[in-house]
């Protein structure tokens, strides 16, 4: 047997968040919303989807995208772009950076996103079908393909280092911050703008995940739709938003004196290799990946005491991922699922969730798991429900799953 390879420990520190996302716009709100001291996000009927099972989703109200970005700047980037330029901007005030005068050249994005633009997709596709082939736009590649984000992005902060797009389904946001953490691990850049951006309302992709029986169909109740753990939950609700961080060397943010919010100590990845759309029934793909990770950070999983779950509100999904948990962290680590107030953001998910664990590892507390009024007996974890809980946690976990198989997880420390 070989031996296998054991990189050095390193722990990338996690100077910026910016958020945007349907409990809220911008890290402070979206914190609120999450964690309970504000009111529910906003999930809405759209009259796009009228005829179908699921006709709503998350939504985010309120964001004038044309005043913060420009009317000209505006009409180059899809939604999820502007979502995600938006949020990369809040991300490095935060962190207290001046793109005017940082080194450019050691400055890296790497954004995940799942679908990129489809909406407009299916926008031209009508275009095509009802009015003809010179009514197709032809700014159709550039809004719509999955570098959108990573590349207006770069463009916006004038960032000259690697730029970099992931696709892994579900699970690209996470990747996309694991990816980050070995670029700086590796000495490649100085600092990364890092998350993911998704913005999804398509008749078409909603429609198959009717299909697919992937969402719920809780028409009469959507606010109570997402109901991760819940005996009776029946499918995710669709959500849009984008979640980054800025990651640096732990001495490239030590020596401008930047105020660290926490740390990424562990990354690790797999492939179920099993199905195209079912996750592997034993959760041997994920529970790879969280291994990986803890090794990674030199921890073990009695040093976790907060785990951001990846919880989509489906029958499988749920009971599998729980089952995993126990298994690798035992019964006391406090659960939670976001999901149930930010919508399942599909490529966003692990951007928006790893930045809520940041958030929950500073102020010692875990944001509920809201709509559990039936937990399944049969979820062998400790979720938080109803109410955000406090504790004394120095590490914590990030789970993702994606279609296809694509497992992430992340471990964060305590600053």
């Amino acid at each position: 047997m070989t031996a296998r390879y054991r990189p050095e420990p390193f722990a990338a520190a996690v100077t910026g968040i910016g958020l945007v996302t349907a409990a809220g716009v911008g890290t402070a709100a979206a914190w609120r919303g999450v964690s309970g001291a504000a009111d529910a996000p906003s999930v809405l009927h759209r009259s796009e989807l009228h005829d179908l099972p699921c006709d709503f989703m998350y939504t985010i109200t309120g964001l004038d995208t044309k005043a913060l970005l420009g009317v000209a700047s505006q009409r180059l980037m899809d939604r999820f772009s502007q979502l995600a330029v938006i949020a990369a901007r809040e991300a490095v005030a935060d962190a207290g950076l001046d793109p005017s005068v940082w080194d450019s050249g050691r400055v890296a994005v790497v954004i995940g996103s799942a679908h990129g633009g489809l909406p407009f997709y299916d926008e031209q596709h009508t275009a095509l079908t009802e009015r003809g082939a010179r009514r197709v736009s032809p700014k159709l590649a550039p809004l719509t393909v999955v570098n959108g984000a990573a590349s207006s992005v770069a463009t916006d902060l004038g960032a000259h280092g690697p730029s970099q797009a992931v696709s892994t389904a579900c699970s690209s946001g996470t990747v996309a911050i694991g990816t980050a953490h070995q670029m700086l691990r590796t000495g490649a850049c100085d600092i990364v703008v890092a998350g993911g951006a998704e913005s999804v309302c398509s008749r078409l992709l909603i429609a198959s995940a009717c299909r697919l029986k992937a969402v719920s169909t809780r028409r009469d109740d959507p606010e109570a739709a997402c109901r991760p753990f819940d005996t009776h939950r029946d499918g995710f609700v669709v959500g849009e938003g984008a979640g980054l961080l800025v990651l640096e060397r732990p001495e490239h943010a030590a020596a401008r004196g930047a105020a660290v919010r926490a740390h990424i100590a562990g990354y690790g990845a797999s492939s179920d290799a099993y199905s195209a759309v079912a996750p592997d029934p034993d959760g041997r793909g994920i529970e790879r990946a969280l291994r990986t990770a803890l090794a990674d950070a030199g921890l073990t999983g009695t040093d976790i005491g907060h785990v951001n779950a990846h919880g989509t509100s489906t029958v499988a999904n749920d009971l599998i991922e729980a089952t995993m948990l126990r298994r690798v962290l035992g019964e006391h680590p406090l659960v939670t699922s976001t999901k149930a107030m930010t919508g399942h953001t599909l490529g966003a998910a692990g951007g928006i969730e790893t930045a809520l664990t940041v958030l929950a590892l500073q102020h010692q507390l875990v944001p509920p798991t809201v709509n559990l009024d039936a937990p399944d007996p049969e979820i062998p974890i400790e979720v938080v429900s109803k109410e955000a809980r406090a504790g004394v946690f120095d590490a914590a976990v990030k789970t993702s799953l994606g279609f296809g198989g694509h497992n992430a997880a992340l471990v964060l420390t305590r600053a």
